[in-house]
């Protein structure tokens, strides 16, 4: 049965469309959450590093089963573990309950999102007709971030926080019943079939350990037992996983790649991309609402010029990479990063939004967008074509678990802050601004340590023809 390539794009757009917007949805609606089940200040930040760690820990994972297993199959199973994950978050009655939907959500994108891409790629042949097609995809995703405030706020107003997962599982059962009709199967490569499911583990097992010894580190102290275990485990296991990777036959993230110099700061610095970005997102959405008083339909609402920002950047940024090189590009949206960072620390609890955030928010959606699209584009068009896949799956997991690394050391930073204010005899609104304060100068150290990693890379000057075939690969 022949199938339209343009209604295959709208199936794998619309999944990866969803994968996206449960990131920025849920931000919104973690005020409710906390509220409604319980959590405490630093297990909160689990909501949204259970689902990215996971999602990068396994990403390249995914890519391997969907290579060895068939495209179409993985991205179903991947689909249908998402939907079914989705309506167990929704459910969820319990703290621990909800971190679990979510770890297991993560997995779900983690074979959804490359299967799709997979499938993508094949079905488009190289030039003109692909670059159109990753295009819409593109800008779907970065759709999906940008309305996923708005939605978010929406659903927790009218309905309730659980609605920012359930919503997801009509559309699921949707995609799932069409992909048969509008996604051919694609035949599964011959060659090795080594999934490296023990590097997988010990790389992923060993980020929760030190992600979750960062995160006890507040409570318990950074003395106690409980923390120096887990980051010792964290430390063996991560070691353990290098040992493994350059032994593997197969390996998931092959070492070799580290040695290219572009890929390996381009990694670096997405990696630290991803921790100024979830940080500030998970405080500000936290501070508009609970600090600030806001609903989180206003909180979403608040956002969206952040996310008018970052889809202009994206639109302006591939043609400065043609004209100027990937290293000024990147170096001026660090440079931006810090400042809309700084700006946002100076925010008060009760003063004006057009004057007090407006601004930092603004630099900061231009800024993540001028480290990104140059940080992705380097990271493959000085690499073998037959690894651009690798490496880019490779940054792309830099990201999330930078991320959630990132968000683990603010988080825990910022709570202190506001646990000593608050001690002090600060008012609740003004303990909260002073640790949202001191989380996103915590942000913006790590948008000023991109600035050192970037003057540490490559200049690189790539042809239009190499942007698009990165973008191909992104």
């Amino acid at each position: 049965m022949r199938r339209s390539p343009w209604a295959t794009l709208t199936v794998l757009a619309l999944a990866q469309f969803i994968v996206v917007l449960d990131v920025t949805i849920v931000n919104v609606a973690l005020p409710d959450i906390q509220r409604d089940l319980g959590f405490s200040t630093d297990g909160l930040q689990w909501v949204i590093s259970a689902y990215t760690l996971l999602f990068g820990g396994f990403l390249l994972l995914g890519g391997r089963a969907a290579d060895l297993l068939g495209s179409r199959r993985v991205f179903a199973a991947g689909l249908a573990l998402f939907g079914v994950t989705s309506l167990l978050g929704g459910l969820a009655g319990s703290p621990g309950l909800l971190i679990a939907a979510r770890a297991v959500q993560g997995l779900g994108g983690a074979l959804l999102s490359p299967a799709a891409l997979s499938i993508l790629t094949v079905t488009f042949e190289h030039g003109r007709r692909r670059n159109i097609a990753m295009g819409v995809w593109g800008g779907l995703a970065g759709l999906g971030g940008t309305l996923g405030v708005v939605a978010g706020g929406l659903l927790v107003d009218s309905f309730s926080w659980r609605w920012v997962f359930i919503v997801n599982v009509p559309i699921v059962v949707g995609l799932v019943a069409v992909t048969p009709v509008f996604v051919r199967r694609i035949v599964p490569h011959d060659g090795n079939r080594s999934f490296d499911l023990l590097g997988a583990f010990l790389g992923t097992g060993g980020l929760l350990a030190l992600v979750y010894g960062v995160v006890r580190a507040e409570p318990a102290g950074w003395a106690s037992a409980e923390v120096a275990g887990c980051l010792a485990a964290g430390v063996v296991l991560l070691a353990a996983f290098v040992a493994v990777e350059a032994r593997a036959e197969a390996p998931l993230v092959p070492l070799r790649l580290l040695r290219n110099r572009a890929l390996s700061t381009a990694g670096g610095a997405l990696a630290l991309n991803g921790a100024a970005f979830l940080s500030m997102f998970f405080l500000t959405a936290i501070f508009l609402q609970q600090a600030r008083g806001g609903s989180a339909l206003r909180a979403g609402v608040e956002f969206l010029p952040m996310g008018g920002a970052a889809i202009a950047a994206a639109v302006a940024t591939t043609p400065l990479v043609t004209r100027f090189g990937t290293r000024p590009v990147q170096l001026a949206g660090a440079v931006l990063n810090v400042a809309g960072l700084v700006l946002l620390a100076q925010a008060g609890a009760h003063g004006s939004y057009a004057s007090g955030l407006l601004p930092g928010l603004v630099l900061f959606g231009v800024g993540i967008i001028g480290v990104a699209v140059p940080g992705q584009i380097a990271a493959v068009v000085d690499v073998a074509p037959r690894e651009a896949g690798a490496a880019s799956g490779l940054v792309t997991a830099f990201y999330q678990v930078g991320g959630a690394l990132g968000l683990a050391v603010v988080t825990t930073l910022s709570t202190s802050r506001t646990t000593g204010a608050l001690a002090d005899g600060s008012a609740p609104a003004d303990a909260l601004a002073a640790g949202f304060h001191r989380g996103l100068l915590v942000a913006a150290v790590f948008s000023t340590a991109t600035i050192l990693i970037t003057f540490a890379s490559p200049r690189l000057a790539p042809t239009p023809d190499q942007i698009a075939e990165a973008a191909a690969a992104a």
